[in-house]
């Protein structure tokens, strides 16, 4: 039995057996079904990340201990 999966590649997202194009280029905030995709937490959030890119979100990380 295989696990579904949201992936995301240099050019695509896969999610099970489908893919698309990626839409943003650090893969942060990628949609899904009214979510989008936080690649630190590797997990949906219900609303777009604040950060504008991974730097700001790890140096938040780095001074809160978290996300």
């Amino acid at each position: 039995m295989a696990v579904w999966r949201f992936e995301i590649n240099e050019t695509e997202v896969r999610y099970g057996k489908k893919k698309r194009r990626k839409l943003t280029p650090k893969g942060c905030n990628e949609p899904y079904k009214g979510r989008f995709w936080c690649p630190e937490k590797q997990w949906f959030r219900r609303d777009p990340c604040p950060f504008v890119n991974k730097r700001e979100c790890h140096n938040y990380i780095m001074m809160c201990g978290c996300l």
